[in-house]
């Protein structure tokens, strides 16, 4: 039997399926919920009904946004010619925080992991495919992330695309601004060197 009243434990259930939420966290918000006056709890709840009917896929890059084309593919100043690929969306916003990247995205939604059951038609490489062909492309940035299925994404997407006739490019990976080497791993280290650049 549950400590709390049912309406209460409900809600900790909602909280507990967002992502890193246990149990106790879970409860807190619960909890800082409840303590909410109606209109915060109105405008809480509306903004996640609003995201949820109003969001849609770019049908170009396939970024979530309010509009189809997002605001990034139907930006004129931005090089049409240049794509960087990317695993989902919060990718998008690490790269635009950076203010260096000005080319267009593409988003796969994941990366391609057989233990997973996550296969090349899972993910979003045939619309890839599509706009290469399509679209006047000199250049494609591979940003997966540098876990096993980032890099067999990238290996397979990297074969696909070297046919084609368009430069393709993986971003760096080493050690970050303000780590030690001393506490980097092997495989971090191996990376650095591989992506050194003259000085």
């Amino acid at each position: 039997m549950s400590e709390y009243a049912p309406s209460i434990e409900k809600l900790i259930q909602c909280f507990e399926r967002l992502p890193s939420i246990g149990h106790k966290t879970a409860a807190r918000l619960a909890f800082h919920v409840l303590d909410w006056s109606e209109d915060q709890t109105d405008d809480f709840v509306n903004s996640i009904i609003n995201a949820k009917k109003n969001l849609k896929c770019c049908g170009k890059c396939y970024n979530i946004s309010d509009t189809d084309p997002c605001s990034i593919c139907s930006n004129v100043n931005r090089d049409q010619s240049i794509i960087c690929v990317v695993e989902n969306v919060r990718d998008i916003v690490s790269m635009e925080r950076t203010h260096e990247f000005r080319g267009l995205y593409h988003v796969l939604h994941g990366s391609i992991s057989p233990m997973n059951g996550i296969g090349p038609e899972d993910i979003k490489i045939k619309e890839l495919l599509n706009r290469l062909n399509t679209e006047k492309i000199k250049e494609v940035i591979i940003a997966t992330n540098p876990r096993v299925e980032g890099e067999a994404t990238a290996m397979y997407l990297s074969k696909l695309i070297k046919p084609l006739g368009i430069k393709v490019s993986r971003i760096a990976h080493g050690i970050p601004v303000g780590g030690d080497l001393e506490y980097t791993d092997e495989i971090t280290l191996t990376k650095a060197l591989e992506g050194r650049t003259q000085m």
